[in-house]
């Protein structure tokens, strides 16, 4: 129903990215580029003690079972979707997060994400086809739902959840922030960097390039849905919506001078597109 306007121009093929098998349905049509973003979020400490076999095998052998595809059509282009958790634990506000950062993964999916990176760049250059990295910060917006491959979601969903069920927002630290950004911008900038001519560089940063606080977005809330009740919580409440930590805001230097991209929504935007999405089609939960 999402995509209902462009349905025409879709083909759906379903399949396991564990069975090679099941990837070859799509030599048949024609592939001139590959975008792969299939992955296993499993951050929460518990998911990953408990699935870590799931974790490596989906995120690391898929990457490698579609770079195996990749090598047997040679696509114009193979565009990896990687994540800004890579550069590891980077809490400060005022640093900024470049591509030629050195890199820190710790937890078992931002090490899978890195090795991703790594398989695809190596892949590229002993085929000969053309690889792409885009790193996203923090997406929240329409589509984001529960899949049973998302360990934990968005503060944003919370948030924008507790608002279309007139549920009162608990919040213990307003401080906490992220480079959050509108999934219309993820979606256009890794467009851009798919379709660019001749990129510069293997790995992009994707995203608004701004540090956004809990409190900016609960304050830009109150505005867009005046009325929603704000309550103080304390740390470790089952209601508070403080969680998930800080993480510095991306450079997007390369993304703008080398692609010729810049994200459109502002906090405002995106926050009242995700609104209307979920109260159109039902999203409470």
């Amino acid at each position: 129903r999402y995509i209902q306007a462009w349905s025409d121009q879709v083909t759906f093929l379903q399949g396991d990215i564990l069975a090679p098998g099941d990837l070859e349905q799509a030599e048949d049509h024609n592939i001139d580029k590959i975008v792969h973003a299939a992955v296993f979020t499993g951050v929460l400490p518990e998911v990953e003690a408990s699935r870590s076999r799931s974790i490596v095998d989906i995120n690391v052998m898929g990457t490698t079972n579609l770079l195996e595809l990749a090598r047997r059509v040679i696509p114009q282009r193979f565009l990896y979707v990687s994540s800004g958790s890579v550069y590891g634990d980077r809490p400060e506000q005022e640093e900024m997060l470049q591509e030629d950062a050195e890199l820190h993964p710790h937890t078992l999916y931002e090490s899978t994400k890195y090795v991703s990176e790594l398989l695809t760049r190596r892949f590229g250059e002993m085929h000969g086809f053309p690889t792409v990295a885009t790193r996203l910060s923090s997406p929240y917006g329409p589509m984001e739902r529960v899949t049973g491959h998302r360990a934990n979601q968005s503060v944003v969903k919370d948030l924008t959840g507790r608002v279309v069920r007139g549920e009162p927002i608990a919040v213990s630290d307003r401080s906490l922030g992220r480079d959050y950004t509108y999934v219309a911008d993820i979606a256009s900038g890794i467009c851009s960097v798919l379709d660019a001519p001749n990129p510069s560089h293997f790995a992009y940063n994707v995203s608004a390039g701004r540090w956004l606080s809990l409190g900016d977005m609960i304050d830009a809330l109150q505005e867009l849905r005046p009325g929603i009740q704000v309550v103080d919580a304390s740390p470790g409440d089952d209601n508070d919506v403080s969680y998930g930590g800080s993480r510095s805001r991306m450079d997007v230097s390369r993304l703008r001078d080398d692609i010729g991209f810049t994200a459109e929504y502002d906090l405002a935007a995106g926050l009242n597109g995700y609104l209307e999405w979920r109260e159109e089609y039902g999203f409470r939960d």
